[in-house]
């Protein structure tokens, strides 16, 4: 089992910035990547970003390519997402995950899942 916990989502404003925490515990070493998905109101989640714990193998979404930035500490167990000129439409809660195979970018590709933290960016 592998427990995710996520931090540092708040209130803030257009053009700001913000830094998201994913801290994992438990069989960490069966992960091979960790991953963030977003679900704005009403809608499905999505893919934002994965990276792979050993390498640090990237790959964004179109919509934040270029603004968001994923990194991680693997001696920490942490995994952390920097946003960048957010905009409002990047009103979501944000979730990580953790994908014992690959670098995936659907859900059903996750196996484990934190609750999520809520970002939300005023106009």
């Amino acid at each position: 089992q592998v427990q995710l916990v996520e931090s540092g989502g708040r209130l803030v404003q257009a053009g700001g910035s913000l830094r998201l925490s994913c801290a994992a515990s438990g069989q960490t070493s069966s992960v091979y990547a960790v991953g963030w998905f977003r679900q704005p109101p009403g809608k499905e989640r999505e893919f934002v970003t994965t990276i792979s714990l050993n390498a640090g193998t990237t790959h964004y979404a179109m919509s934040v390519r270029g603004r968001f930035t994923v990194t991680r500490d693997s001696a920490k167990n942490m995994v952390y997402l920097q946003m960048d000129n957010l905009k409002p439409e990047d009103t979501a809660v944000y979730f990580c995950a953790a994908d014992r195979l690959g670098l995936g970018r659907r859900t059903y590709e996750y196996d484990y899942w934190g609750e999520g933290t809520q970002v939300t960016v005023s106009s």
